[in-house]
């Protein structure tokens, strides 16, 4: 039988959703109030500093949006390139940048706030452009607005219909949020324990991911949950 790769399990999706609410307390209330993950908060603040004619400020989020579309166009890009990759799956690949980027981002001090937060938002973007489904649900795992919306839509469904499957949907995507909601609080109750060394927690659960990945369908554990891939 030909091995599966596990890029798109509930088991993976939990734990880079994890990591994607961790990474936006950090940048946010480690690193001057930036959001990794939320670029339209990001342009609406630099917007407002811009038009205070406050220059300097601005481009602590001007280069964190320029870096998140870098980091779609990166992943785009492997996607693209690796897709028939063996050994390793593309997405596994995105991983290993990914974790490289935030270990990196850790060893930046305060006068450097912009290049870590660049750094992480290069993460997220690489994240959110590989990972967009899971158990056969498109989801977002470095953001919430539209697993809110695909989840409350389900519920609607289900109340309306009473159909299993829309209430199974809106069970996945509610416990995404919940995730990514658990992650950005225990990131924060990190920060002032670790400082910027909290974003290393990311990178330990994204290398758990990784390795998941490398699980085939034979071996899978009952609670692993595989899609046809």
């Amino acid at each position: 039988m030909k091995n599966k790769q596990m890029s798109e399990t509930l088991t993976v999706a939990l734990l880079i959703t994890f990591s994607g609410g961790l990474q936006d307390a950090y940048t946010y209330f480690a690193r001057d109030h930036v959001f990794a993950n939320a670029q339209t908060g990001n342009i609406v603040l630099m917007g407002a500093h811009l038009l205070d004619g406050e220059f300097a400020v601005t481009l602590h989020y001007l280069f964190p949006v320029l870096s998140f579309a870098i980091g779609v166009f990166v992943a785009e890009q492997i996607q693209a390139h690796y897709k028939e990759a063996k050994k390793l799956h593309w997405r596994q690949i995105v991983l290993l940048m990914e974790i490289i980027a935030l270990t990196v981002s850790s060893f930046f001090n305060e006068n450097l706030n912009l290049v870590a937060n660049s750094l992480v938002s290069f993460s997220c973007a690489l994240q959110v452009q590989a990972f967009r489904s899971t158990h056969g649900y498109p989801y977002a795992s470095t953001m919430c607005i539209g697993n809110m919306r695909s989840g409350v839509s389900a519920l609607s469904g289900y109340i309306r219909t009473h159909e299993k499957e829309d209430l199974r949907r809106a069970w996945h995507y509610f416990l995404v949020i919940l995730t990514f909601a658990i992650g950005a609080t225990f990131g924060y109750w990190l920060i002032p324990h670790f400082g910027y060394s909290t974003i290393l927690v990311s990178s330990v659960l994204l290398i758990v991911a990784t390795l998941i990945m490398f699980i085939n369908n034979e071996n899978k554990s009952h609670f692993v949950t595989k899609i046809n891939y």
